[in-house]
C-alpha cells in the first residue's frame, strides 16, 4: 500500500508558481504547526477571532455525568458501562432541552456500534426516541444519504431529530447542519486516529525525523483539528446560532484546549468548564433562552465594514507576500 507521509509535497506546486498565496481555514490551530508540515516560512501568520452580531456559539465541556463519574471514550475506559450510561443520559436530556436537530459525533465506527448496542440493551434508545427520532451514519454512502434526507425532513416538520455520525467520516467532512438542523452537537471523546495503523506509524517516524514533529504534538493536533471540524458543521453563517458540547474529561486539560480554533475557544467561559450532565443542561436552557430573543434593530450594522473602513482597507499600501490566517 502506498501513502504519501509528507503533505508539503502537495502544496510545493502552488508554492513555485505564484508570489503570493494565502491559506486561510476556520480549523488551523494551532496555527504555528502548518508552516513545519508544509515546509515553508510565512511572512504573515494571525489567528482571527470571529466577528459577530451576538455570542452565536456557546461550547462547553461536559467532564462528569449525574452519578459524578467521569466520562471519557479513552480506550482504558472503554468496557466501563457507566460511561455508556452517562453518555446516553446526556444525549436524553440534551434532546429534551434542545429543539429542532442535534448532531453526535464519535471516534469511529466500530465505537459509536459498541455505545449504541448497549444503548439498545439497556433500554436508552427508547428514552431517546421518546423525544426526537434517530438516524445514523454508516459506511454506505446510499444509506447515509438516505438517513440525512429523512433527518432534514423530521426537523423540517417540527418533530426533531438526531443524528449519530463519526469523526473523520463523510458527514463530519462535507455536510452542513445550518439553521434548525443543527441547533446542538456533542462531541462524544476525543477523535484520535487508530495509533496501531503502519501507515500512521511510518508518518510519525517521517515528521519526528523530517520535521522535528513529536509523536504526542502531532496526534494532539491532528485530534483537536477533527474536533474542531465535526463542531464547526452546526454554524455556517453569521445568523447561526448552537450548543457545542465536548463530552470527555479530557477536554477540561488546558494544553487539549488551546489546540482548538479561536472562534470556539474565545466563546469557551471558565464557568462551562468541568460540567457535570445537569450543570450542562441549565447552561442549555439559559443559551436558548437568550438567542430565541429578536436581534435588536439595527444590530447587523456593528459587524459590517462602513465606508469609512473600505477607505482606510483601499489606502494600505503594504503588501504582504504570504499569509497563513485562521478565522472563523
Amino acid at each position: 500500500q502506498f501513502a504519501c507521509l509528507d503533505a508539503s509535497l502537495a502544496i510545493k506546486p502552488v508554492l513555485d508558481r505564484f508570489a503570493s498565496v494565502v491559506i486561510t481555514s476556520g480549523t488551523l490551530s494551532p496555527i504555528d504547526l502548518y508552516p513545519k508540515l508544509l515546509d515553508f516560512k510565512p511572512v504573515v501568520s494571525r489567528s482571527l477571532s470571529m466577528s459577530i452580531i451576538r455570542p452565536c456559539i456557546c461550547p462547553m465541556v461536559v467532564t462528569r455525568g449525574s452519578d459524578q463519574t467521569p466520562i471519557t471514550s479513552a480506550y482504558s475506559a472503554r468496557g466501563d458501562k457507566s460511561v455508556v450510561i452517562n453518555f446516553g443520559a446526556l444525549l436524553i436530556e440534551v434532546a429534551k432541552t434542545v429543539p429542532d436537530g442535534i448532531v453526535c459525533f464519535f471516534t469511529s465506527y466500530e465505537y459509536m456500534e459498541n455505545v449504541v448496542s448497549e444503548w439498545y440493551k439497556l433500554q436508552i434508545l427508547n428514552r431517546i426516541l421518546d423525544h426526537k427520532l434517530l438516524f445514523i451514519e454508516t459506511k454506505d454512502i446510499v444509506e447515509t444519504t438516505l438517513a440525512l434526507d429523512n433527518f432534514r425532513r423530521a426537523c423540517d416538520c417540527g418533530r426533531g431529530a438526531i443524528f449519530l455520525s463519526v469523526a473523520r467520516g463523510k458527514v463530519s467532512e462535507g455536510i452542513d447542519f445550518d439553521r434548525h438542523y443543527g441547533r446542538a452537537v456533542i462531541l462524544f471523546g476525543i477523535p484520535f486516529q487508530y495509533t496501531k495503523s503502519h501507515i500512521l506509524l511510518a508518518r510519525l517516524e517521517y515528521l519526528r525525523v523530517r520535521f522535528q514533529i513529536r509523536e504526542e504534538e502531532f496526534l494532539a493536533f491532528d485530534a483537536l483539528r477533527q474536533a474542531a471540524q465535526c463542531v464547526g458543521r452546526v454554524i455556517r453563517s453569521k445568523a447561526d446560532y448552537g450548543l457545542m458540547i465536548f463530552a470527555d474529561k479530557r477536554y477540561n486539560n488546558a494544553s487539549k484546549r488551546s489546540k482548538l480554533p479561536p472562534w470556539v475557544t474565545q466563546f469557551l467561559k471558565e464557568t462551562n468548564l468541568n460540567l457535570s450532565t445537569e450543570e450542562a443542561v441549565t447552561v442549555c436552557r439559559e443559551f436558548l433562552r437568550e438567542l430565541a430573543q429578536p436581534l435588536p434593530r439595527g444590530a447587523q450594522l456593528t459587524t459590517m465594514l462602513q465606508k469609512a473602513d473600505l477607505d482606510r482597507l483601499a489606502n494600505r499600501k503594504d503588501e504582504e507576500p504570504m499569509q497563513i490566517s485562521e478565522q472563523g
